[in-house]
């Protein structure tokens, strides 16, 4: 796995600084603030350190990812801070331009503190304004306007094991939550918090078992199954996840433990989406969020066995 190291948070380009970095062995599954350690030592040690000498202290590491603020334009990108205890296989890709930035870095936990204060923030700030009951459309407005300009989708989105993307656009996919809140929406409008009667029963989530439905018809369930699902309003997840839990608890996860994790999932989807109760979407996204987090933890373990060279 190899790394590049940039330090240009500086006006004056004679401080400018790439290091390129094979990583060893054990730095993969190390934490991040062992490279910005690195990079530091090396910079003071060079000609660019003896006019401007950094400290370790006062810096953090950043990568360049699709810009949140302007999701109709994939071409905008924006720093993302990495959390200092982050471990590098799992926060970095590999060949990866990792910018040295000025302000102190954070633990994953002061990320996430601050991230759901300023969500409590937002959410304090909008309580008394209405929501856009558009697809894909987060803006929030006076009730009774005025109703801002609005970009949209037409379709509910469809979340199918690892892949996430619109109904309307099923050739633009995703397979995480940040790459599909950037999708580029297909429709442009005004905002609106009424419902027409069509939109009104519409899902506001589609899963695979919709698909299924729409191209092959139903397919048959277990008696099990068909009652967790039932139960669950109609989620395919339902019963998947139950299986999940009773599996994990024998290899020796507890239960209380598995709940705890795919309680704060649901919350999570429930929040970004926007929802009022835990309905069958709701499931399905959080059986596929937390699909990906599993694979992404065997994907860790297996970068640790197989030591790439």
């Amino acid at each position: 796995m190899k790394v590049f190291l940039r330090y240009e948070d500086n006006e004056d380009d004679s401080t400018h600084k790439t290091l390129k970095i094979t990583l060893p062995k054990k730095w993969k599954t190390g934490p991040t603030s062992r490279l910005l350690e690195q990079f530091v030592e090396s910079y003071n040690e060079g000609k660019e350190g003896k006019i401007n000498t950094l400290d370790v202290n006062s810096l953090h590491l950043s990568i360049r990812q699709t810009s949140n603020s302007n999701k109709d334009d994939d071409t905008e990108t924006e720093l993302k801070d990495l959390p200092s205890d982050g471990i590098v296989a799992e926060t970095i890709p590999d060949r990866e331009d990792v910018y040295i930035c000025h302000g102190a870095s954070q633990t994953t936990k002061e990320i996430n503190d601050e991230r759901q204060a300023q969500i409590d923030k937002e959410k304090e700030a909008t309580k008394h304004l209405s929501k856009c009951v558009h697809f894909g459309c987060n803006n929030r407005f006076p009730k009774g306007g005025p109703y801002p300009v609005c970009n949209y989708h037409i379709s509910p989105p469809v979340f199918h094991e690892t892949a996430k993307f619109w109904s309307c656009c099923p050739n633009k996919k995703a397979y995480d939550w940040e790459e599909f809140q950037r999708l580029p929406t297909c429709q442009k409008g005004r905002c609106t918090d009424v419902k027409d009667e069509e939109g009104g029963s519409q899902k506001q989530f589609l899963g695979g078992c919709d698909l299924r439905d729409k191209m092959n018809g139903p397919t048959l369930k277990s008696i099990d199954d068909f009652n967790k699902s039932a139960a669950a309003g109609g989620s395919e997840g339902a019963p998947v996840l139950e299986r999940l839990r009773n599996v994990l608890e024998e290899l020796g996860v507890e239960n209380e433990l598995f709940d705890q994790v795919l309680g704060g999932i649901k919350k999570d989807v429930m929040e970004d989406s926007g929802s009022a109760e835990e309905d069958a979407g709701v499931v399905d996204e959080a059986m596929t969020i937390l699909g990906g987090k599993l694979k992404q933890s065997m994907k860790a373990i297996a970068v640790e066995q197989l030591r790439i060279k």
